[in-house]
């Protein structure tokens, strides 16, 4: 079950003396006095302001946050030359450490007569477990789902029949990505290296994903439901190799980006914020979003991210 943020707490404060909310905004950079954060360059509507306060909290996400925090001078000293920014701070963290939860699907054609609902809640029900050797308990998860194919188009004649697919979640993927800017123009979008399945540990958990599926769908409890697989077929499974380059093919984004401004010590080099959300060499700036995550969690991050703003707004009230 999720609950939006927008009527869980911006809806009941909407009438409040001390809140503004400023729609159709587009944050240009975050303006700094040395190493103080003093207010936002924002543009609206062709206008170009600042909006001054004692503390800046930068909550737009793991790939807004770390977009702004470049644009404003903040993040890789070499990347911020490269794309000819000014360096305000030199924090090598900014846009690295990009986690997801990498997925796969595996396809079947259903047989004629099976009744299949296209507006049916598209998961169905849920498998967790964990991988062979692995030490993450319950790393491993697998949907069960329905389609139709006006409603699914991953753009290949193999989506055309209708059917049923598993969709496997590989949850603390030891892989991570990184954020990169393509333009000094902050309503171009960044660049999104993933790096999905690097990790040769990662590799082996998603090859057991996919046979675990394969075998799942070959059940004889399916036998009244499955025509045939789709997808993979049977020579993508004759091997490691041809498994590993059909996940490769076919990996997709669980859209859980975190993990681009990460919490840690300052002695870790790659951290951007510490306990309290402050970025680390700079004054009066904070980060509450998802990407702060040191790692990507075993879950959906939505009520995470929730539960990162409800602290920092504690620590916050608390002076911390």
């Amino acid at each position: 079950i999720r609950f939006s943020t927008a009527i869980g707490y911006l809806t009941p404060s909407r009438h409040r003396l001390n809140l503004t909310i400023r729609p159709n905004c587009t944050t240009r950079r975050i303006i700094f006095e040395g190493k103080k954060a003093v207010g936002v360059e924002v543009e609206s509507g062709g206008e170009v302001f600042v909006a001054e306060a004692e503390q800046i909290i930068l909550s737009s996400g793991a790939i807004g946050s770390p977009q702004i925090m470049l644009l404003s001078g903040v993040g890789p000293a070499d990347h911020l030359k490269e794309m000819g920014l000014p360096v305000v701070h030199d924090l090598p963290g900014v846009g690295q450490n990009l986690r997801d939860h990498p997925m796969i699907y595996v396809t079947f054609k259903t047989k004629e007569g099976h009744p299949m609902d296209g507006f049916a809640p598209r998961v169905q029900m849920g498998l967790r477990w964990t991988a062979d050797g692995s030490e993450y308990r319950n790393d491993m998860m697998i949907l069960m789902q329905s389609y139709a194919t006006e409603r699914v188009d991953r753009g290949g004649e193999r989506m055309e029949p209708l059917g049923i697919r598993m969709l496997g979640v590989l949850d603390l993927a030891m892989s991570a990505g990184e954020l990169k800017l393509t333009s000094t123009d902050p309503t171009e979008q960044p660049s999104l290296e993933y790096r999905y399945l690097q990790d040769p540990f990662d590799r082996q958990r998603m090859r057991e994903m996919v046979r675990t599926c394969v075998s799942l769908g070959a059940d004889e409890k399916f036998k009244d439901i499955v025509e045939y697989r789709i997808e993979p077929t049977d020579e993508e499974l004759e091997s490691d190799d041809t498994l590993d380059a059909f996940c490769a093919r076919d990996v997709t984004t669980g859209q859980h980006i975190s993990g681009t401004c990460k919490m840690g010590p300052a002695s870790d080099g790659m951290a951007v914020v510490d306990q309290h959300g402050r970025v680390h060499g700079l004054e009066n700036l904070r980060i509450a979003d998802a990407s702060v995550m040191p790692n990507c969690i075993r879950a959906n991050t939505n009520v995470t991210t929730m539960m990162i703003g409800e602290r920092m707004a504690d620590f916050i009230r608390n002076g911390e």
